[in-house]
Formats: structure tokens, sequence, C-alpha cells
């Protein structure tokens, strides 16, 4: 398949002022912020609604719906330079995940209502799907059986982002007895004030809030049900196939972010009179890591074009980059701590914080091995 590899005007003037604003509203010490505060939160609505203005809440919704239809390439971009400063959003959540399967799954009305409302910034949108300590690894059992037109949600998600400033949560479960797999999986909408929700929230390692979520005798109505019941499988795979991808251009900007600090170092720090960035052991592992920089590059571009044009073989390319960025990403972070010497070990110093995300993003929607597996599968290996 023919690909344009050229960043087009719009794409450029989009990546600038992603570039900009993240730099200025959300750098990294934000985040250091957040984390010394205990802030349970971790996001500001002010900054939602910046975004919205920008266009970035709906960059993936349908024009009709209030959306700018911009596509995976465009919102790569903004995740690049969200990774960049390690910033902390409900993009992924929201103006990915909970979009695609609203547009999937939703109803004409139900559409209407929701997906209007997240491109206007007026809507935050966690979305609950594993149960497991990694993605994958166990399956699903939470249940959501119907008795008459309600439902009764059982069950608990191991690992909700964003549930501290959403006022929606997109829940997965189980509406077939004994299914398996993504057979007799639905979608639900659910309140975070809804009764018999409890909330137990803890910390990421890179200082981000999260939540375990236990749904305890939790009642729904019909019209919590996103779509026809017990389609949400095919929604579910693509979710999480475009999540990959964007997911992997996030790290890829944080990436470039760890490698350019530790260049950048290298050519500042002295020692015996000279730049370490002199010495050919050093020269030799930051040129390793800059080639393989710009072969990640190329795998994340094309995993965002494949999801643009609704390749067949996507899963191939997105679980491609996942895994590939996964790995790199922690290369790099561990590299330039041991690059920075004595002052990357300490907490003041930036460079510490790749590392800790590097942990955490390599873990989110599968890790490396779950996508070399995925990969594998999908190339009949």
């Amino acid at each position: 398949m023919l690909m344009n590899w050229d960043i087009t005007d719009e794409e450029k003037l989009l990546r600038q002022s992603a570039v900009n604003y993240f730099r200025e509203k959300l750098p990294i010490n934000h985040l250091r912020k957040m984390r010394d505060s205990q802030d349970q939160v971790g996001f500001h609505r002010e900054n939602w609604k910046e975004m919205a203005e920008l266009g970035w809440t709906g960059i993936l919704i349908p024009e009709e719906f209030g959306g700018m239809d911009f596509g995976f390439r465009g919102l790569g971009l903004i995740m690049e330079a969200a990774g960049r400063h390690l910033s902390s959003t409900p993009l992924l959540s929201t103006a990915l995940c909970a979009s695609r399967v609203i547009l999937q799954e939703g109803s004409h009305e139900q559409r209407q209502k929701l997906l209007p409302a997240i491109a206007a910034g007026e809507w935050i949108i966690a979305v609950a799907h594993d149960e497991g300590h990694q993605h994958g690894s166990r399956p699903l059992t939470t249940t959501a059986l119907s008795h008459g037109s309600r439902f009764t949600l059982k069950g608990q998600k191991s690992l909700v982002l964003d549930l501290g400033c959403a006022d929606q949560i997109l829940v997965l479960a189980r509406t077939t007895k004994n299914s398996q797999g993504e057979e007799g999986l639905s979608w639900f909408l659910v309140d975070v004030k809804s009764p018999g929700l409890g909330v137990e929230t803890f910390r990421l390692v890179d200082g981000r809030p999260a939540s375990r979520l236990n749904f305890q005798n939790v009642e729904l109505g019909q019209d919590s049900l996103l779509g026809t019941l017990g389609s949400a499988g095919a929604s579910y795979e693509k979710m999480r196939q475009a999540a990959a991808g964007s997911l992997a251009a996030e790290m890829l900007g944080s990436s470039m972010a760890a490698f350019e600090m530790t260049l950048a170092y290298l050519k500042e720090r002295k020692q015996f009179g000279v730049a370490i960035g002199s010495f050919q052991a050093l020269q030799h592992r930051m040129a390793n890591l800059y080639s393989e920089l710009e072969v990640s590059k190329s795998i994340v571009h094309r995993s965002l074009c494949a999801l643009d044009a609704q390749d067949p073989q996507m899963v191939l390319y997105t679980s491609l980059a996942k895994a590939k960025l996964s790995e790199l990403f922690q290369k790099i972070a561990a590299e330039a701590i041991q690059l920075h010497g004595g002052i990357g070990m300490t907490d003041e110093h930036s460079i510490g914080f790749f590392l800790k995300r590097s942990r955490i993003s390599a873990e989110l929607f599968g890790n490396a091995g779950f996508h070399r597996d995925r990969y594998a599968s999908a190339m009949n290996f």
C-alpha cells in the first residue's frame, strides 16, 4: 500500500501548537508538583477545555458530531508532543478510546448525545477494561446480567486511568453466562457517583494517580448499555489496537526527549578538561540509540497510517509499534540514567521521571511480550 510520508502544512501547524502547549501548560514540573502534592485528580478541567478549543478532544470525532476528524496521524503528533513533557492527559482514554467505542457501538441517539459533549470538552470518560496485573493476563470476569429492563454490574477492574477527573466510566463487562474470550461482551456507561461503586485510589510509580474499581451490585438502566448486547468484542479489539499505536507515538516523544536531554548533558559535562561526549565509548552508545529512534519513527508512522486507512493488517503494525517502543523507551531511559551519572539518580533531576514513565507505558495495553505474541499470531507463526 502506497503511503504519504510527508507531513502536510496542517499537520505541521498541529504539531507546533501541541509542542508549544505542552511546554507551557503541562511541562515535566507539572508532573512533579502533582506527585509532591499527592493530587488525587491528576488533571485540571481547565486544561481539557483549552484542548477542546484547540480541537484535540474531538480530533477523531466526525464533523457531524462536532469533531475535527483529523485522524490518527494528527492524534499521534499530539501524543508525541505530550510524551516529550510526560504530560498527563485524558486524551488516550477519552479522545481516543471512549470516542472510538461510542462511534462504533453507540446508537444514533447515543452518538448525538455523547460525542459532541466529548468534542466540546464537557465530558471526560475513563475506560475500565483490565482486570489482571497485566493487560490480557486473565479472562474478563466482570458481569452485567440483565433482569428485566435493568442490569446488575458485579466485578473488579485493576487499573483505571483518569478516573479522578472523569464524569463517566466506560466499563467492559460480560453479559452472557459461560461465554469466553471476546464473545458475550458489552460496553456500559457508568456514572462515577453510582451507588455500589467502590473506588481505591493509588499512585503509579511515575507519580500519576490511578484507580481500582469494585462493582458491588451496581444497578444500571437499559440506556447505560452502549449499542447491542454482546457485541463489544470487535470494538474492544479495534480500541486496543488504536490505543497501542497511539500510545507508541507518545512513547516515541518521551524517548526522543530523554535522548536529547542526555545528548545535551554529554556536550556540557566535562571530565579531564573535555566534554564527556567526546569519549568514543559514549558516542557509540548514543549512535546506537539514535539508530533505534530513527527506525522507531518509521514504525510508529506506519502504524498510525494503518489506523487511518483501516488496514486489515493493522494489528501487525500497531503491535509492532507498541512492542518496539515498549522496549526502546525503557532502554533509552535506563541509558539516560547511566550516562547522566550520579545526578541522574537524584530526584531533583527530571531524567528519572522518564525511566518511571517507561515502566508504566510499557505495560499499558499490553507489554512487549504480549504484542510480539499478537504479531506472531497475525503472521501465522
